[in-house]
């Protein structure tokens, strides 16, 4: 046994109705090529009502690694604390129950996380979808005019320094001196906990070796909900790390406001109307040439689903850092947020 062999490896997976999709996380959880009484597996549910406690029940019976816990909280952090303060392991990996890792994920991460120097590493994901719908949602969520310079989104095969990464490994010390999520953020937990490492000086590795494939929102309503909740929590995290945001992460709010500048500015002056109908002008034959261009390498099929896609990512994340900029406008002294003072042993 090697080294990184004797490394007692803890995965968590906080779950919430994932019937469609958890037996192919689990089975490739259980398909490392990793010695298995080496890995323990806690998988926190939200109090699933789709049968997929009922499933993880049945992996129970045959594999004696994998335990349940109730995660009352139902929204990940609550999970992920719930898990880490039960988790044994020396190495802390955080999977999600609509993710399918490689069978070599772990033995990747303990090896860079031992050779490289870093204090966490995960690695690019690709995104999928199990419905032709779910599909287009994929390719828009994974295209640089969707989601900007995103690394772990938009590359394959890179190894880098970043600022988060996905599905993240971290050595056990790390996550001692960071501490546990803020159960505040049903969004952005990763990034927030992510940039709380980098705070503390540590580094993040996305590694082109450690890879994983993410499965989609499989209709525009959940796309919708999902990126609205990105923006809205997003201020928080702005509150608590204002140096680590990215420019990127500001547009979809200018967007939206100069939409409502130029509306207003056209009650008054018919200017208003011109400049309403050059931004908008402008982002459509952006988000057509996107979709083009994204059609011509995956099937025309997709060319008249990107642009609703696109419309609909980047409109509900702007409209939700609107949202938020109200809703936490007293917050800004706020860098602890809802953080339990607890340390794992």
């Amino acid at each position: 046994m090697s080294a990184a062999e004797n490394k007692k490896v803890t995965l968590i997976l906080p779950i919430r109705d994932e019937g469609p999709t958890i037996r192919a996380a689990l089975d490739a959880v259980l398909a490392q090529n990793y010695p298995a009484g080496q890995m323990e597996i806690l998988i926190a549910d939200g109090m699933s009502t789709d049968g997929t406690r009922e499933i993880v029940r049945e992996y129970q019976r045959k594999h004696a690694n994998i335990k349940l816990l109730d995660n009352p909280g139902r929204i990940v952090p609550t999970g992920m604390n719930t898990a880490l303060r039960q988790a044994a392991g020396d190495i802390i990996i955080r999977v999600d129950g609509h993710c399918v890792i490689a069978p070599d994920y772990v033995e990747n991460c303990l090896r860079h996380l031992a050779n490289d120097t870093v204090d966490g590493v995960g690695g690019p994901m690709k995104t999928i979808g199990l419905t032709p719908l779910a599909e287009t949602i994929a390719l828009a969520m994974s295209a640089r005019f969707g989601v900007g310079n995103s690394a772990f989104r938009t590359t394959q095969g890179q190894t880098k320094y970043v600022d988060t990464i996905p599905f993240p490994a971290y050595k056990r010390e790390v996550i001692q001196k960071a501490g546990l999520y803020d159960e505040e953020l049903v969004r952005n937990q990763d990034d927030e906990y992510n940039y709380r490492i980098r705070e503390l000086g540590g580094k993040l590795l996305l590694a082109g070796d450690v890879r994983s494939v993410y499965y989609s929102r499989g209709s525009m309503r959940g796309l919708w909900k999902q990126y609205y909740q990105y923006g809205f929590y997003k201020v928080r995290v702005l509150q608590k790390h204002p140096q680590q945001m990215s420019a990127r992460q500001f547009i979809p709010l200018i967007f939206i406001l100069s939409i409502v500048g130029s509306l207003a500015l056209a009650l008054f002056r018919n200017v208003g109307w011109v400049l309403l109908a050059s931004i908008l002008g402008a982002y459509l034959f952006a988000a057509i040439l996107s979709s083009f261009r994204i059609s011509i390498k995956k099937g025309w099929g997709n060319f008249l689903i990107l642009p609703i896609a696109f419309i609909t990512m980047h409109i509900s994340y702007g409209l939700g850092f609107a949202v938020g900029l109200i809703a936490f406008w007293k917050r800004w002294g706020d860098k602890r947020g809802a953080v339990p003072s607890f340390t794992i042993e």
